[in-house]
């Protein structure tokens, strides 16, 4: 067919694939429905030879009903192939085929039918139109008769879903929750959900962070009283960059690092390890309440927890599971 630029950019809007290749895919067909049929059908070939991109951008969606809740993200590698129509009602029509199936694994909603094959082949087919990556990834379910969900700002970029212990009548209640958990990201509902692991390296990071810091007080503190300014000898680079501005001499550099090192050793020597203990401890704590769902401070009132705002709903009402996926770096 013959090729004009409105048909490119119709091409480009209905499939999202690029421009070059838009251009191809009429030259190649005799109209549109032709077209597109050649774009799903670059699919494998796509796949194969964009295996090593990176996916990052996508769309993130969540859904509940019947109790079983879910949240999957389908990625691709550009925001423009993310905010496609198409893409997103594909991420959409895959994760209902998944909740109404509830599917535990990422597998099994891989090797459900759709269309003529499924959903996995179906991703590829999509990838040949977009000519990018595609993968679905961030998989993660709830089974559970009160789940509450959430879009962040229904970009399709963050989601969040949690399972109550009882029903509550104000549907606002789980979604305030939800909206706690995109916004605060906790690793666990308590204490007890931290592993073990992520506790003893969290204490292991306070206790050289609070020896670092003893250390360092310390080292100013001896600088000062040998009448230099710490600031101008807190880094290699602060050290050259001063002297050349004149504030410092050599000699003056010689002799504070003389004094950073005599001091570092002396206070590493002789640290007080059951206040470092203390300090790493106290750290350790800080850590827990920000990160642990029931004792972070609730986002919409700051006099309260999260579990004391559910405790002033129902004093026997709990989380008792949560799933976050996001897209972004965080």
């Amino acid at each position: 067919m013959e090729v004009t630029m409105n048909d490119i950019k119709k091409l480009r809007e209905m499939t999202g694939a690029g421009l070059a290749d838009c251009k191809k895919a009429l030259a190649e067909s005799d109209d549109m429905d032709g077209a597109v049929a050649y774009l799903r059908k670059k699919g494998q070939a796509v796949a194969a030879k964009r295996s090593d991109r990176e996916a990052a951008e996508g769309c993130v969606l969540v859904k509940a009903e019947n109790g079983f809740g879910a949240i999957i993200a389908l990625k691709c590698e550009t925001d423009f192939v993310a905010n496609n129509a198409d893409f997103v009602a594909l991420t959409k029509a895959i994760l209902d085929a998944a909740v109404a199936a509830k599917c535990k694994t990422l597998d099994e909603v891989k090797a459900l039918p759709m269309g003529e094959g499924t959903i996995a082949d179906a991703v590829t087919a999509r990838s040949g139109i977009t000519g990018e990556k595609m993968e679905l990834d961030g998989y993660q379910t709830i089974e559970a008769e009160n789940i509450a969900t959430y879009n962040h700002m229904n970009r399709n970029g963050l989601c969040t879903m949690l399972a109550l212990n009882k029903k509550v009548e104000d549907e606002t209640v789980g979604k305030n929750i939800a909206m706690q958990i995109a916004s605060a990201a906790p690793v666990a509902i308590d204490e007890s959900g931290v592993p073990q692991s992520v506790k003893d390296n969290e204490l292991a990071v306070a206790i050289e962070k609070s020896k670092s810091e003893q250390v360092q007080k310390a080292v100013e503190a001896a600088i000062k009283k040998a009448g230099f300014n710490p600031a101008h000898f807190d880094s290699e680079d602060h050290m050259e960059s001063n002297q050349t501005k004149g504030w410092i001499t050599a000699e003056d550099v010689a002799k504070v690092k003389e004094i950073i090192a005599t001091v570092s050793a002396e206070k590493a020597a002789s640290l007080n390890e059951a206040m470092i203990m203390n300090i790493a401890k106290g750290r350790l704590n800080k850590f827990l309440k920000e990160n642990c769902l029931l004792s972070q401070e609730y986002i919409w009132d700051k006099n309260l927890t999260v579990e004391s705002y559910l405790k002033s709903i129902d004093k026997d009402l709990t989380v008792t599971d949560f799933k976050r996926f996001t897209l972004r770096a965080e």
